[in-house]
């Protein structure tokens, strides 16, 4: 949406104006940052069930691009992929808190770093958002070492 002020053009981009659930179906893709934190495996504490982050990556996860090699077939070569969708993001609490989709449902907005603020798909490898480089293969975890692989980083949050 545009508005125009004694000559000026001021935009409100998409998000700023719409629900999640008022997005279109691009809109909600163009969110994903490409970070890959969500393509993390989650561990889970048997006498808890406190789900802890692991450095474990789907094997859909491409490792250098961040991206899902078979985004269309996810959910039937890896059942238990979790759909991300205006409805569940407020209740899945496992998603990291600089993914997007959490930040708009949170009413956060989106950070600098964001893609669709900075212009550059690089800043969220930049400041450490990304998991490209910092993974394993699920099938290189040895039976009984899961344990070795909870880690805290995919909680970062740099500054807004």
């Amino acid at each position: 949406m545009e508005f125009s002020n004694q000559g000026i053009e001021i935009s409100v981009a998409f998000w700023e104006q719409k629900t999640l659930d008022q997005m279109t179906q691009s809109e909600w893709e163009s969110l994903c940052d490409g970070c890959g934190r969500c393509c993390l495996i989650k561990l889970e504490d048997e006498a808890s069930g406190e789900i802890f982050s692991s450095d474990v990556r789907c094997k859909l996860l491409d490792t250098n691009s961040c991206q899902c090699v078979d985004y269309t077939n996810r959910k039937t070569l890896v059942p238990d992929c979790i759909k991300l969708t205006p409805q569940n993001v407020g209740t899945i609490s496992w998603i990291p808190a600089t993914c997007a989709y959490r930040r708009l449902a949170e009413g956060r907005g989106l950070a600098w770093w964001h893609p669709l603020i900075s212009g550059d798909r690089n800043t969220v490898e930049q400041t450490g958002i990304s998991v490209r480089g910092r993974t394993v293969a699920e099938e290189d975890v040895a039976e009984g070492d899961w344990e070795s692989h909870a880690v805290n980083w995919p909680d970062f949050e740099p500054n807004d």
